[in-house]
């Protein structure tokens, strides 16, 4: 079968999908209602708490003592600020606390971090039972200059028999303890290549890493070095090792999540607020749609979409109105939103045809939904400094973060159809 026939006929699955659904919205005054005032019903409910159950987010375990960098790792993965990160850990067993991002409601990445390593005798069990049925990356944290990994290798151990085919990253932490003078500045390029000890590495703190990664002989690790420090402690670049940790990451996860957490190109600070809130309600969305239960699952990602809409205008402090809601839709058009309107636009999705109708369904919803948020934001943005936005800009920026959302979340949505091991 050609491309172009694969393409065509999928379409006409997810057009035959779509009519089957007795869509929840007829008109932009119902739709703008159900915006305005995102309702739950007893079915929509079930069927977002099916998307929860049945997707839940990936856990990066970390894994290491206190003051080894665990939170640093977090903030800088996520940009979240050091008060989020602290406020936002939650107990999940005696020994360790979890920590959902960007919120518990609309997670798409989760940490847990085991803070019970200085305690004799501890079991790592219990944390295995609370996250092992999740999809995992076990980070463990160790200081560069730290020889004192008896009880860490000990609860390695106990977690690499359970799970031998997790992946485990080795991150080594706070470099600049290591080198010989407080004026030292990081060695760039960076020295670690593919996870290789450079010679050009201080003595000992070569010797430091070198003899932890004999330790951990025979578990499978992969070691990133790295040094994530503050502004006032000098060290440039402040999040030293990023990249090679993310290439790690990317490696044992490739979920994209780099991508959908990546807030370097946007400038304005109330769109890097509201853009984790996009993402994971677009992926919420894109999981309803793909739900196989039409009526359900439409009337779940015009609540999901509503929920988001007023979580952008929470973080903007602005009002969400008729008319900002009634402005957006009518300038991109309510048969976009439903999909009846979309075949151009899914032209723009990349490998939309080698799916599904229900697939094809989930990844569509979730560029809709992307791209309905960062127009709001672009809407709020605007209006907060009295300008006037016809319906042809906010339709082409409709256009343009469509086209970035399919890009951004085909993974993710691909997650739905197969579940990360």
């Amino acid at each position: 079968m050609s491309k172009l026939t694969t393409l065509f006929s999928d379409w006409k699955l997810w057009k035959k999908w779509n009519l089957q659904a007795k869509h929840p919205f007829l008109n932009l005054q119902d739709y703008t209602g159900k915006i305005l005032n995102p309702t739950v019903d007893r079915e929509a409910e079930q069927a977002i708490n099916s998307i929860h159950a049945s997707v839940p987010p990936p856990v990066f375990w970390l894994l290491g003592k206190t003051q080894s960098g665990k939170s640093a790792i977090i903030q800088t993965l996520t940009h979240a600020t050091a008060a989020e990160v602290g406020n936002g850990f939650k107990p999940c067993t005696k020994t360790a606390m979890f920590f959902d991002y960007p919120d518990a409601e609309t997670a798409f990445l989760r940490f847990l971090d085991t803070r019970g390593l200085s305690e004799t005798g501890y079991d790592a069990g219990a944390d295995m039972a609370w996250s092992e049925q999740q999809a995992h990356l076990l980070l463990v944290v160790v200081k560069a200059m730290d020889q004192q990994l008896e009880a860490l290798l000990a609860a390695v151990k106990q977690i690499r028999k359970a799970h031998p085919n997790w992946p485990l990253i080795v991150a080594q932490t706070t470099l600049h303890e290591g080198y010989p003078t407080r004026t030292m500045e990081h060695v760039t390029p960076y020295p670690f290549p593919a996870g290789q000890v450079g010679p050009e590495v201080p003595y000992d703190l070569r010797c430091s890493l070198l003899k932890q990664r004999e330790r951990f002989a025979g578990l499978n690790a992969r070691f990133v070095p790295i040094d994530f420090t503050l502004t006032e402690d000098a060290y440039e670049p402040a999040d030293y090792g990023s990249d090679e940790l993310w290439t790690a990451i990317e490696v044992a996860l490739p979920l994209g999540l780099r991508e959908m957490l990546d807030v370097s190109r946007i400038n304005d600070v109330y769109s890097k607020a509201a853009h984790a809130h996009i993402v994971s309600y677009a992926i919420l969305a894109g999981c309803a749609a793909a739900i196989p239960l039409p009526v359900a699952s439409l009337s779940s990602v015009v609540i999901l979409q509503g929920k988001m809409f007023h979580s952008i205008a929470s973080v903007y402090g602005l009002p969400l109105t008729r008319q900002s809601v009634g402005e957006i839709v009518s300038a991109i058009g309510l048969g976009v939103l439903s999909g009846m309107g979309g075949r151009e636009l899914l032209k723009l999705v990349p490998y939309y045809g080698q799916t599904l109708a229900a697939g094809m369904a989930g990844l569509y919803t979730a560029a809709v939904s992307y791209g309905l948020g960062k127009t709001l934001g672009f809407y709020f943005a605007e209006t907060r400094q009295g300008k006037a936005l016809s319906a042809e800009a906010l339709n082409a920026m409709f256009k343009q973060e469509f086209m970035r959302g399919g890009e951004l979340l085909r993974d993710a949505i691909k997650r739905k159809q197969t579940p990360a091991p």
